[in-house]
Formats: C-alpha cells, sequence, structure tokens
C-alpha cells in the first residue's frame, strides 16, 4: 500500500496538529504493517515557496517536496479540488490523508480528513486566514465526501457525527499518543504554573491571568506562571497585562517551546493549566501526566475525556473557581502525589503505535469505502 500524508503542518513548528503528524509519522515507520505479508510505502507531502523538509527527519518515509506556496495551493485545492496530488508528485496512491479537515484532491486514492475540533463552527472569530475563510464554509460537505474521517478523540468523533452529519460508522478515534519520556522522579523545588500552547483566542488565557491574580493578590511567595508558546492574534493584550501590576515580575514568556526542550520545561511544573475554551484533545495534559505532573484543566471539549478522574476540572468561565484549584494543589502535597500517580496510570493507556495501528485500520475501512462507490 502506498499511502500519502501531508506532513506541512509540522514543516515549521510543531504545535498541536504538527505533533500529531510527526509522531504519527514516527510510529508508522517504526511499526510494522497491518497483516503478515503486507507491505507499506509511507510518503510525507510538503509543499512551501521556501522551507524545505528534510528527509532525515523521519528516515524509513519518503519525501514529496513541491515548491509550492502554501497559501495559492490551499486556495487551488478547497475552492477548485486541484492540482491532484498525483500530479503534484508524480506518482500515484492507495490512500491520501489530509491532517485538517479539508480533502487533499486525488484522482484515484481513497482519501481521509483529520479533524481535530469543530471550534472554527462556532467562533470564526477565533481563527484566521484560510482557516477563517474556508473552514466553516467547506469542511462539511468536504467530511461526508471523504471516504472516511479521523478524529482525534471520542469528542470530536461525536461532534463530527452531530455537527457535519458523518455516520458514526465511517468515524476512526486516533488519538495521540504519550511522549516516551520517563516520568521526573521528584517534584522540583521553585516549581512554577505553566501555560503551554499557542497564545491564541480558543485557549483562553484572560481567565488564566484572572485566576492567578487572585491566587498571588494574599501571598507573597507564591509559584511564578509560565506562559510558554507561540504568541499569536489577540495574545498582546494578554502579555501587556501580564507586565503592569498586579502581575508584574511574576510571570515569564518564553515563547515557541522547541520540541526538544518540552520535557525540560514541563517537569520543571508544579501544575500544569489547560483553561481553554475547546480542545479537540489536549497533547500537553498528556505530556504532563507522562511526567507525574497534576493537571488542572477546563471541563470542555475533550478535556475531561483525556484527563478523567487524574485532574482538576473547572468552567472555564470562572477564574474564582480556577483560583481555587489552583490553591488546593500547591497547598495540598498529598493531593499532588494522588494526581500525579493517577495521571501516569492514565497516560500509560496512550501511545502513538496504537495510534499508528488504528491509523492503518482507517485507511483499509477507507479503501473498502471507495472500492464500495466504485461498484455502486
Amino acid at each position: 500500500m502506498r499511502t500519502l500524508v501531508d506532513y506541512r503542518p509540522a514543516l515549521r513548528t510543531r504545535t498541536g496538529v504538527g505533533e500529531y503528524v510527526h509522531e504519527l509519522a514516527r510510529a508508522l515507520v517504526r511499526t510494522p504493517p497491518h497483516a503478515k505479508g503486507d507491505t507499506e510505502s509511507l510518503f510525507l507531502f510538503s509543499s512551501s515557496w521556501t522551507d524545505r523538509l528534510d528527509p532525515a527527519v523521519i528516515p524509513g518515509a519518503a519525501v514529496i517536496d513541491c515548491r509550492w506556496p502554501v497559501r495559492p495551493l490551499n486556495y487551488a485545492w478547497h475552492r477548485w479540488g486541484w492540482p491532484p496530488v498525483e500530479a503534484l508528485a508524480g506518482s500515484p496512491f492507495d490512500v491520501v490523508q489530509s491532517l485538517h479537515p479539508l480533502l487533499m484532491p486525488a484522482r484515484h486514492a481513497a482519501r481521509l480528513v483529520t479533524i481535530h475540533d469543530l471550534d472554527f463552527l462556532d467562533h470564526p472569530e477565533r481563527t484566521s486566514a484560510e482557516i477563517r475563510r474556508d473552514y466553516p464554509a467547506l469542511a462539511p460537505a468536504h467530511a461526508r465526501m471523504a471516504d472516511r474521517v479521523i478524529a482525534v478523540s471520542r469528542f470530536t468523533a461525536g461532534e463530527v457525527e452531530r455537527r457535519l452529519g458523518v455516520p458514526a460508522d465511517r468515524i476512526s478515534v486516533c488519538s495521540p499518543g504519550a511522549p516516551d519520556w520517563a516520568p521526573r522522579e521528584s517534584e522540583p523545588a521553585g516549581g512554577y504554573v505553566l501555560f503551554l500552547g499557542s497564545l491564541e483566542p480558543r485557549k483562553n488565557v484572560g481567565v488564566l491571568l484572572d485566576a492567578y491574580a487572585q491566587l498571588t493578590a494574599g501571598r507573597a511567595d507564591g509559584p511564578r506562571l509560565v506562559l510558554a508558546g507561540q504568541p499569536g492574534e489577540g495574545s498582546a493584550a494578554w502579555l501587556d497585562r501580564a507586565r503592569t501590576a498586579p502581575l508584574a515580575g511574576r510571570v515569564d514568556f518564553p515563547g515557541y517551546v522547541a520540541p526538544s526542550d518540552r520535557r525540560a520545561l514541563v517537569a520543571g511544573a508544579l501544575v500544569l493549566v489547560m483553561p481553554s475554551f475547546m480542545e479537540g484533545f489536549g497533547i500537553p495534559a498528556l505530556e504532563a501526566m507522562t511526567l507525574g505532573v497534576p493537571v488542572i484543566a477546563s471541563n470542555r471539549g475533550a478535556l475531561p475525556e483525556v484527563v478523567g478522574d487524574a485532574g482538576l476540572l473547572f468552567d472555564p468561565l470562572d477564574p474564582a473557581a480556577l483560583a481555587a484549584a489552583l490553591t488546593r494543589v500547591i497547598d495540598d502535597a498529598h493531593l499532588r502525589r494522588r494526581m500525579a500517580e493517577r495521571g501516569r496510570a492514565r497516560a500509560a493507556a496512550y501511545s502513538w503505535d496504537m495510534t499508528a495501528a488504528r491509523t492503518r485500520e482507517a485507511w483499509q475501512l477507507a479503501i473498502a469505502a471507495k472500492q464500495a462507490n466504485r461498484r455502486g
């Protein structure tokens, strides 16, 4: 089987979707095909006018690296369904998988889309550029045209069925895996409150700043707050607020954190906070639980599914509830140990090898659906 996977989300900075495709590709080349005797060729697609995909990034996978500007190509793909990816690659494929909700055009291959969340349907104002332009208008039709839809959580799968009208039997859940990090041996001295993710409206950093201001109002020796991630649209107000009283001098901004530096950053935290209005999965929560770092998360989206009974959940519209949860975790070492134990156990249920296996199952089901449609 010859499979093409869109690697472009990981080409520059590996945030959520980029991390997903990168680790999925690594697991696919590391693990054997579905059945004994099967052969499999994995191709990673990249397209950029300036950035090149180094074939050494994923040893064992072939690279299709086209010098096409991203925005014009996406416009042609999304709006015209042209050019077919086989024409760009100069090669046929059995399967092509998009890592976002819109299809990659193909002449004969079975086509899959990957849906991480549907926040763009309800809140296009939280998005920008082609996501705001194309996703709300086109994603429902593309999902229904796809030979199979991959969702990254059970929550997202339910939303795809309910909101996009895709039958449940055409959706595969392929959740991210936990990183191959050894749990930290002990809690760090001087641990901080950590937010890790892009600084964008959906992440709801404002409520974290509100809660942190409440937390530190009565304690001069409280832990520092670290806001780690690439600043995005709308982040300037948060950053300006964190630099002024009463938060001035208590908040750190390391910016985008490279994958090689993420373990050390997370391991140094006293607690990780994910206050998002919506997460289709929540990889930082899984990373923190893997190390034994307590997690406080919003009770929205897929975060309750991922965190389960290992973390504390709160209403993302209620900064007082988040401040109370932070106070509990910071002041109760026994609670932190219990959350760490439960988090490590929960993270152990997620693996990238399992993600690869479920993705291969989705490919086979997509091929079968394509063949059935041709016969029909």
